[in-house]
């Protein structure tokens, strides 16, 4: 196992106080289950359901490139959905409806069956096993682009809030809205340690937020980062205990 602590003498590495560790805040997709398993059997539950109740659009999908193709060009017409990837989706979709001619009224429910779906995510198997031992220690926010309902997930019990971009109104890595977790949370956000597997969205921007920063590093990737790193450097979540394993 690669050890927590980053030991690359290259980097400026701050330095870690699990002392002043409070609360936690955590990423979701890819820190806690892969995203695009899930994605995938997400997108193919609606294209089963659209072969039933819109075939033409059915067909238009299955065509390389269409949904990648309709996708950007929904995110350049209606930026104001960048935080808001439930939206962007359900308005894909629509627009793939009216391209294909079919009704575009059936959107919501194409949309709904890729949501159920989305929600039945495969957990790392560490990451029952982390959320148990945080959320007994500290208060632990989730703190998420993505748009996960941890009631539907099953793992809402572990968490004292979840702040989304979607329902804040920015995403990561706005300092804004990791503020607003460490308010959710009840403490500072210098009290905080944010865990998360992006170097730039998790890390680098807990860091500008004024938090400690934790990268969940699963695969073994460089740091892509030429002047600062994370304070710790995990290659599962397992190592949390030895991280924080003095904190209370």
């Amino acid at each position: 196992m690669k050890p927590p602590f980053n030991d690359d003498p290259d980097l400026v590495c701050p330095v870690f106080e699990p002392s002043r560790v409070q609360a936690i805040t955590l990423d979701l997709d890819d820190t806690l289950w892969p995203i695009w398993p899930t994605i995938a059997r997400a997108e193919a539950a609606m294209l089963a359901w659209l072969d039933r109740h819109a075939p033409a659009t059915a067909r238009l999908c299955a065509e390389p490139g269409v949904v990648r193709t309709a996708r950007e060009r929904m995110g350049r017409a209606r930026p104001d959905l960048a935080h808001d990837l439930s939206a962007l989706r359900r308005e894909t979709i629509r627009l793939l409806l009216e391209q294909a001619g079919d009704d575009t009224a059936l959107a919501g429910p194409a949309f709904e069956v890729f949501f159920a779906e989305r929600q039945r995510v495969d957990l790392f198997e560490d990451a029952l096993p982390a959320l148990a031992w945080l959320s007994a220690r500290f208060p632990v926010v989730a703190l998420s682009n993505g748009n996960a309902d941890l009631q539907r997930v099953g793992i809402a019990g572990h968490f004292r809030a979840a702040v989304s971009a979607r329902e804040f109104g920015v995403g990561k890595p706005d300092p804004r809205i990791f503020h607003a977790a460490a308010e959710a949370a009840g403490v500072a956000a210098s009290a905080v340690l944010h865990i998360g597997d992006d170097p730039h969205l998790d890390a680098m921007a807990a860091l500008g937020a004024g938090m400690q920063a934790a990268w969940v590093n699963r695969e073994a990737r460089d740091w892509p980062h030429e002047r600062q790193r994370p304070h710790v450097t995990l290659a599962t979540l397992d190592a949390l205990q030895e991280v924080l394993g003095g904190v209370r």
